[in-house]
């Protein structure tokens, strides 16, 4: 008897709700960071999360605003879960829609409306929650939502009407406002009206968790006065728990906290400078100032790879992650892999080069303790010994414009050297005119400078740094480069590397944090000190 075929299913599409936090990207949970990953259709809330979508969703994937109309006018929660409806059926079977909610989805977000509109459209959902805001902005600001003396944590939307104020008139409880200025400022009096004292203590937050951060201590009997019309205060805090702020205070305290950093550097080179920044509390800027492109004839290189593979040299020296790069294509384009330096030994000039080998599969022989440069690989590298070393020949991949200090010092000990153009380094195109504009108009508190090129190309390209901007230099040739230039050097690391640049930058940052308050003065960025006429919105 013949046997009735099954009728064939498909998966439908879905819908999954994720919390994207409260401002900070890294507060994003590891489920919404898969989900953004694997979606296809991003809609966004209320809060332009173009970050959050840039570092974790796919290149093409669909991004809609659900959070404003054509007109900038704030979306109703009907006509957004009208989009969310349609995009889920508009992206076809097995399909992903990632509706990226502010802060919680479950926190006054309007969860539930969306979520009747998927049942009455028979869309299947995930709901991913999201750090509140409730929570996190307090952390942030340095107070405890509890303490032992702590009876109720309440939380109130103020741009909702109808509250009994009465209810929170006691300073022993926390109270965290959430709403826009104008609601948060009226519920403060409508509080004080209610009989919570005067002097109970108040935190006003704005822009919270990210390095725009804001948070000002005030007492209820002030905090009317304190909030201006052009203030943007999205929360505050009433609790005695705001007293611990100078104790507790570890965001806004951070050394380089809301400074805006300049980092003349491709973006391939720029991640690890930009993620120690970030850990310090500043934001960066990359602007390339090189461009790296193939060398103009490739034989060269051709004619050196061949000779690694048939044991022409005894060393290979990397002296930067553009050489490791292009030696790893030139083996790609050949049919190659890190097999091939089986039996070679490796020389990287620093960390972060051997970073870039042992990323490829090759663990770099030697690699300088100390100064991580040229003359810091001459100074470990072993002079040639007739006896132990039975190829007197050594491979550098390098720039077209490396500096001949490693070749003479290497020719000095006796090895042979093949120093090859892997890569040609041409000036970058200029930035756009609003980076440029920064620069000369001291928008930027400071710039990292890691070699001479990179300051003689972004004058180059982009004129001189304001002389608000700190300067800060990788070693004493780049600063002697920089005070050719006419710019005053104001940080030098205490070894040739990125990331000791940084940390450099950041000893700066508490030096002139701790000699403001000797002075008794606020703590200011440098670009807080230029003319009031020449400063920018940031």
């Amino acid at each position: 008897m013949a046997s009735t075929p099954t009728a064939t299913t498909t998966t439908p599409s879905r819908v999954a709700f994720v919390g994207s936090g409260p401002g900070d990207p890294g507060l994003l949970t590891l489920r919404g960071r898969d989900l953004l990953a694997a979606a296809d259709v991003v809609i966004l809330d209320r809060i332009t999360r173009d970050d959050v979508v840039r570092a974790f969703a796919r290149p093409d994937v669909e991004v809609i605003d659900a959070g404003h109309g054509e007109q900038g006018q704030e979306l109703t929660q009907a006509v957004r879960a009208r989009l969310l409806v349609k995009a889920a059926k508009a992206v076809g079977p097995g399909g992903l829609v990632v509706r990226l909610m502010d802060g919680d989805p479950g926190t006054f977000n309007g969860l539930v409306e969306e979520v009747h509109a998927c049942h009455r459209a028979s869309l299947s959902f995930d709901i991913v929650p999201g750090v509140s805001a409730v929570s996190a902005v307090p952390t942030y600001a340095g107070i405890p939502l509890t303490t032992k003396g702590t009876s109720a944590v309440h939380i109130v939307s103020t741009d909702k009407s109808g509250h009994d104020w009465s209810r929170y008139a006691s300073d022993t409880d926390t109270l965290v406002l959430l709403g826009r200025p104008d609601s948060i400022r009226s519920a403060l009096g409508a509080l004080l009206a209610a009989g919570r004292p005067a002097e109970a203590l108040v935190s006003l937050t704005s822009r919270g968790t990210t390095f725009a951060q804001t948070s000002v201590s005030t007492t209820l009997g002030q905090a009317e006065r304190t909030l201006t019309s052009s203030d943007d205060t999205s929360l505050a805090v009433v609790s005695p728990n705001v007293g611990l702020r100078d104790e507790l205070s570890w965001f806004e305290t951070k050394p380089l906290f809301g400074w805006k950093v300049l980092v003349p550097r491709t973006q391939a080179q720029a991640g690890s400078m930009v993620d120690r920044l970030s850990g310090y509390g500043a934001t960066a800027d990359v602007v390339p100032t090189i461009s790296v492109e193939p060398p103009r004839t490739p034989q060269q290189m051709e004619k050196a790879v061949k000779g690694l593979v048939t044991g022409r040299y005894e060393w290979v020296g990397f002296t930067s992650v553009n050489a490791v790069r292009a030696v790893r294509e030139r083996f790609e384009d050949f049919g190659l892999d890190a097999r091939a330096f089986a039996g070679l030994k490796v020389a990287a000039v620093g960390g972060v080069t051997a970073a870039a080998l042992r990323d490829w599969g090759i663990n770099p022989d030697l690699v300088p303790t100390g100064e991580q440069s040229a003359a810091g690989l001459l100074e470990v590298w072993p002079e040639f010994d007739e006896v132990l070393d039975p190829i007197n020949r050594v491979l550098l991949p390098r720039a077209d414009i490396a500096t001949e200090t490693l070749v003479a010092g290497l020719r000095e000990g006796g090895w042979e050297v093949d120093d090859v153009t892997a890569y040609r380094t041409v000036r970058a195109a200029p930035p756009a005119v609003e980076i440029r504009d920064a620069i000369k108009g001291g928008d930027y508190d400071a710039v990292l400078f890691t070699s001479s090129s990179t300051v003689r190309n972004l004058v180059g390209i982009a004129g001189k740094p304001h002389t608000a901007t700190v300067v800060a230099c990788i070693g004493p040739a780049t600063a002697k480069t920089a005070q050719e230039h006419g710019l005053r050097v104001d940080v030098l690391a205490a070894e040739a590397s990125a990331l000791s640049l940084v940390d450099a930058l950041a000893g700066h940052g508490v030096g002139l944090a701790v000699a403001a308050a000797e002075a008794g003065q606020p703590v200011q960025r440098p670009s807080d000190k230029r003319p009031a006429s020449r400063r920018r919105a940031r």
